[in-house]
């Protein structure tokens, strides 16, 4: 509870103070500065049950002077006298008894909202829900979730994979704690951070007549050409989209799919071009299954993006989560 400043003797008397008196029990927005603090209150009860401030001062771990101090700005918050002091201990006042039965009651409220928090940190930390967009979830987050259950061996992690546009609305909606999408655009209702960056490829089949060519395809080739496509709202379709934009856009697709995997095994079986994250299709690379076209001056870079609801930053098992996102994206 944070500390409220000591009342000021001006404060209490005229229309203003009055005024701010107002709300339930007369208590208004001042009741912060009116009402001491835990800490006070923890030490006039310890006072009343060991009948020495020097005890008291020693059980809750503090300096004899900061235990005087403390006593004292208690009473002048409260405008009484609470304990009377002597060399033969502390006792406390009329007024000192009463006011301990009232902070007794607020300390084991204090006791009880303590509880009921770590409680809630308990849940939050005993499961976390992810939304990821497919190439994350598919290439990215196995590897990452991995490492987290290293840290957090109690925690049962759901992950549901979609397009960004899907992320985007599941994190918005309180469905997912934390949120990983790939388009170019992060809703307002959603923070975020840049968590790393991918690149598009232009790939075919190796038998595909661009497979052979020696200069870079043009980008209007490109755009004119239907081509095998994720979905609109896929972050991969939403940066195709604003690189082509210059060029009248993509064609009507040849095949338009909702999985990276599908779209992939089209283009191998030499279906058509497709245009595909680096991470991929890096083993069908490499295994000479597609090949690389470059295009004349395209750039198909985009950021990868960790989201979560705005103000409110993840925490728990979705705080260690985005930290193991900042390592270098693994190559396949």
């Amino acid at each position: 509870m944070t500390t409220p400043d000591p009342a000021d003797p001006a404060e209490g008397t005229g229309p203003a103070a009055s005024s701010a008196a107002t709300g339930p029990r007369g208590g208004g927005a001042s009741v912060a500065r009116r009402v001491p603090d835990l800490a006070g209150m923890e030490l006039l009860v310890a006072v009343a049950r060991l009948g020495s401030l020097g005890r008291a001062a020693r059980e809750l771990g503090i300096s004899q002077p900061a235990a005087s101090g403390r006593m004292r700005g208690l009473e002048r918050q409260l405008g009484v006298a609470l304990v009377r002091r002597s060399t033969g201990g502390s006792a406390l006042t009329e007024s000192g008894a009463l006011v301990t039965e009232w902070a007794r009651r607020v300390l084991e409220a204090a006791e009880d909202f303590d509880a009921g928090a770590r409680a809630l940190r308990g849940q939050r930390d005993s499961r976390l829900r992810v939304a990821a967009s497919l190439t994350v979830a598919e290439y990215l987050l196995p590897g990452w979730l991995t490492a987290l259950h290293g840290r957090h061996p109690g925690t049962a992690v759901s992950l549901a994979a979609g397009n960004s546009v899907v992320v985007a609305r599941q994190v918005t909606a309180g469905e997912a704690d934390l949120g990983f999408v790939e388009g170019l655009d992060v809703p307002a209702a959603l923070d975020a951070a840049v968590i790393g960056h991918d690149r598009l490829l232009v790939v075919v089949a190796p038998g595909h007549p661009w497979a052979a060519r020696r200069r870079p395809l043009p980008a209007a080739e490109l755009a004119a050409t239907p081509l095998l496509l994720r979905e609109e709202g896929s972050g991969t379709r939403q940066v195709l989209d604003a690189a082509l934009a210059p060029h009248g856009g993509p064609a009507v697709p040849l095949l338009e799919l909702a999985s990276t995997t599908a779209v992939k095994s089209a283009a191998v079986g030499g279906a058509g071009p497709a245009v595909l994250s680096e991470l991929a299709v890096a083993d069908e690379l490499s295994a000479h299954r597609l090949a690389v076209v470059p295009v004349a001056g395209l750039d198909l870079s985009r950021a990868l993006r960790a989201v979560w609801p705005a103000g409110h930053r993840p925490a728990g098992p979705a705080r260690d989560l985005l930290t193991l996102t900042r390592r270098p994206a693994p190559r396949r």
